[in-house]
């Protein structure tokens, strides 16, 4: 749990959280960096290539997340150790943080993430847009555990659990097609 009981800690709660989520902002910077690099490989392609290998990843992104293929996402499946967040709590959330937000440390079930990285390596776009798009992941991620830590209701991720995928699907689609068409241009 990243948040500890505020009446038996010397850290306040909020504090834990703001260190967090700059861990994943950091995180997420350096994956987009890393996407940036890669997408070097990418650039000798033809630009037909690249678009029809961003709407075909797309395409199987969306089948995935309809259920009608099954693909494997690559994943960590260790679990932080809790000793992370027990001994050394501001350090310990910045690690936490920055490992979620580089999204290799955890597993992350939705494909979006995956496929966005992956078109965005295709269309070999510039160093600004990478490094916005890894920002806007860590973001999101500390954006659930904000909204968590600010509503202070434990039905709230049920509640949104139920309407995430259509989203979810709705963002990636979105996306998707425009670093499509970006690339095309």
């Amino acid at each position: 749990m990243l948040f500890s009981p505020g009446w038996r800690a010397n850290v306040r709660q909020g504090e834990v959280l703001a260190v967090f989520a700059l861990g994943l902002l950091l995180g997420g910077v350096l994956s987009g960096a890393v996407v940036w690099v890669l997408s070097g490989l990418a650039a000798p392609l033809p630009d037909t290539a690249r678009t029809v290998s961003i709407l075909l990843v797309a395409a199987v992104g969306v089948a995935r997340e309809l259920g009608w293929v099954t693909v494997p996402l690559p994943q960590n499946a260790r679990q932080i150790p809790q000793e992370v967040l027990q001994f050394r709590l501001r350090r310990g959330a910045l690690q936490f943080g920055f490992e979620m937000g580089t999204g290799v440390r955890t597993y992350v079930s939705a494909s979006a993430p995956y496929v966005l990285a992956l078109g965005l390596l295709l269309s070999h776009q510039g160093l600004g847009a990478c490094l916005a798009v890894g920002a806007a992941f860590g973001a999101g991620r500390a954006l659930s555990s904000a909204l968590t830590f600010w509503a202070r209701d434990p039905d709230r991720d049920a509640a949104i659990g139920a309407r995430m995928p259509w989203i979810r699907n709705a963002t990636a689609l979105t996306a998707l097609t425009a670093l499509a068409l970006l690339s095309a241009l």
